[in-house]
């Protein structure tokens, strides 16, 4: 029989599924975090989740368990199964199905008294039966109005509640391709699983699976964008493996369509600056009070956004973008080069000098960023220009490293 113990804490199984899938199964005897019954009660919730996944490989050191999944064979993302895994009480289970089996249309409508009366009519026809006072009633219809099951109306000064409505039908293939590529997908996949519509109709060159853990997190944020408040979040420095609490408005989320890394954008009051956070080095995030300021927060990031190259920003305002250009020669059977900058230019211009030189130029936030981006070009450039003296000299700089590394001193004609 497979193991299938429920779960109450995802960000525990959260933080055992980004160790296991995205850095890799360490053995039994290397896991140091935690005890090595823990490590083998969270490999085994892995396992009946993720059987079909799972691969193990013999080494001196001991046995390696690791996930292997093929994300362009696999069309529906297999994480979100962590998501549809979580704990009830037996009260739990048969105060919701009482109550959507009185509340079993929109069109009845019922006080929190009437509705506590009803359940324990209910009740009496069970021979050990659980009662369940006002209280507990009303937390569990709170929680069923914030999700949006039930809706709340007024008569009089009395609060009633109802069923709410069912939502127009979606398309499958729609939800089907929502579920694999738009941040909070798995909501997608949870739709798919009421229609019971798995069919797979896209198949994906680049399936970004890993996004799946983050979420819970992201959904936070999104409320917290959507009410324009703070929140306060633990990141975590892996290279340190040091945690810090942040203080900030969250502005935006950005996907990156290379990596499918998500990004969030936010601005932090203790160095009066926009900044990024991967959300999957988020490990907590709590909302609290609103932001006076968020709409026009949120216009100066939108002001600087058609000047990113990326997600960093080490220039305020638009007023203090920094400047860079170079200059590229090629052969005249490499005018796929020429291609490749028009191709990959982003918020910057290319100009075509001559048959065999372009010209590429951008005002960007942060040239820093654009460096990797820069030195794939390394071979073809013959002039470097940049308003930041330090990126200028930086890139100079690992040029004199290269040709050191290479034996050439003094350049290529040393």
């Amino acid at each position: 029989m497979p193991y299938s113990e429920l779960i109450k804490n995802f960000d525990r199984i959260r933080d055992y599924m980004r160790d296991f899938y995205l850095f890799g199964f360490k053995s039994r005897e290397e896991y140091t975090r935690r005890s090595a019954r823990s490590y083998d009660d969270e490999r085994r919730r892995l396992a009946s989740w993720l059987g079909d996944y799972m691969r193990f490989r013999q080494t001196p050191d001991g046995k390696n368990v690791f996930l292997s999944i093929n994300s362009r064979v696999q069309h529906h993302n297999p994480l979100y199964a962590a998501w549809k895994t979580k704990s009830f009480t037996d009260g739990d289970i048969t105060l919701h199905f009482i109550l959507f089996d009185i509340l079993h249309s929109p069109d009845v409508v019922l006080s929190l008294n009437e509705l506590t009366e009803k359940i324990d009519a209910y009740l009496t026809d069970f021979e050990d039966p659980k009662t369940f006072d006002e209280s507990t009633v009303r937390k569990k219809l709170r929680e069923y109005v914030n999700e949006g099951i039930i809706v709340t109306e007024k008569r009089g000064r009395t609060v009633c509640y109802r069923r709410a409505g069912d939502p127009p039908p979606l398309p499958a293939d729609a939800l089907d391709f929502f579920s694999e590529v738009a941040p909070c997908g798995v909501v997608g996949s949870f739709l798919l699983d009421k229609m019971g519509a798995h069919d797979e109709h896209f198949a994906f060159k680049h399936h970004y699976i890993t996004a799946a853990l983050d979420s819970g997190i992201l959904c936070t944020l999104l409320t917290a964008m959507g009410e324009k408040r703070y929140i306060t979040m633990e990141t975590i420095n892996r290279h340190q493996d040091r945690i810090a609490e942040n203080h900030v408005v969250p502005l935006r989320i950005m996907v990156s369509v290379q990596s499918g890394r998500q990004y969030l954008m936010a601005w932090t009051p203790r160095f009066s600056r926009v900044a990024s956070f991967r959300t999957d080095n988020i490990l907590s995030a709590r909302i609290d009070e609103p932001c006076g300021a968020f709409d026009s927060l949120r216009r100066g990031l939108d002001e600087m956004m058609p000047h990113m190259w990326g997600v960093s920003l080490s220039a305020k305002t638009v007023k203090q973008l920094e400047h860079v250009s170079f200059t590229v020669r090629y052969w005249d059977d490499e005018q796929h080069i020429h291609a490749r900058l028009e191709r990959e230019k982003r918020c910057g211009t290319v100009e075509k000098l001559d048959g065999n030189t372009s010209r590429f130029t951008a005002d960007v936030a942060d040239v820093m960023e654009m460096l990797p981006w820069i030195r794939t070009f390394i071979c073809r450039i013959t002039a470097f220009e940049c308003s930041n003296r330090s990126v200028e000299e930086r890139f100079l700089a690992d040029l004199q490293q290269m040709y050191t590394l290479y034996g050439l001193e003094g350049g290529e004609d040393a």
